[in-house]
């Protein structure tokens, strides 16, 4: 029996921009299925009608892991989990959007942690890892070991925790800090309010996406969509002002 999955609303202001979200929307619930990992998660006691509110998203600063300009009028704030196979293929397709929009400083990829405990045990930890690599290299380090991570899982839980300090000494961070961060609780909390918060917004699996425009508008990307649906939205948001 395939899951229930459930998309937020989006109000745009022309008729045609209506019918191109509505097909993005579209596409995306009847895609979602087989484009990202499902859980049934419990959703916030304000939302019990709806499967969440994109307006609860956490507002973007520069305590977020951002890749590209920080003033890109559009930015896409990704909630992942880095053993789920679909994040591991939308991961090739943001960064071929970062290649296509980032270079000329017109999208910025926001990513924030989205462990799916029920479908994969090794996810939050790895998530602790992400955030070691920014403790001890900035911003930099941290996209550099999601790019690592993501390159040489397997997914579904398949990658050896022992060689998350491997990928640590592959973009040249220091282990021995490294792995005394991993060990540590010290980011638990910052994880855990991501993964409330991407499940506040709406998100029932991963990736869950939310594209902000320069207005402010907010629109839902669900699972991992083809790049050119993704294009297509970017489009989209770029002609907000």
């Amino acid at each position: 029996m395939e899951p229930e999955v459930k998309q937020s609303g989006v109000s745009l202001s022309t008729p045609i921009a209506i019918v191109i979200a509505g097909a993005l929307v579209a596409g995306a619930v009847y895609m979602g299925a087989s484009n990202s990992d499902i859980v049934n998660v419990p959703q916030p006691q304000a939302a019990a009608q709806q499967s969440g509110d994109l307006e609860q998203m956490i507002a973007i600063s520069a305590e977020d892991h951002i890749r590209g300009n920080p003033d890109a009028p559009v930015k896409i704030v990704e909630y992942s989990d880095t053993e789920c196979p679909f994040c591991k293929r939308f991961h090739t397709t943001m960064q071929q959007v970062m290649d296509e929009y980032g270079k000329e400083g017109k999208v910025a990829w926001v990513y924030r942690h989205f462990p799916l405990d029920q479908l994969h045990s090794k996810a939050r930890k790895e998530s602790v890892a992400l955030e070691c690599a920014n403790e001890l290299g900035g911003n930099d380090k941290f996209w550099s070991y999601a790019d690592r991570l993501y390159e040489v899982t397997p997914a579904n839980d398949g990658l050896d925790s022992a060689e998350l300090p491997k990928i640590a000494e592959f973009v040249g961070l220091d282990t021995a800090k490294f792995n005394t961060c991993l060990g540590s609780t010290k980011y638990d909390k910052h994880i855990e309010d991501e993964v409330q918060n991407a499940v506040a917004t709406g998100g029932n699996g991963t990736p869950w996406s939310i594209v902000v425009t320069k207005s402010g508008k907010k629109y839902p990307l669900s699972g991992a969509q083809p790049y050119a649906s993704v294009k297509q939205l970017i489009e989209l948001a770029l002609q907000e002002k």
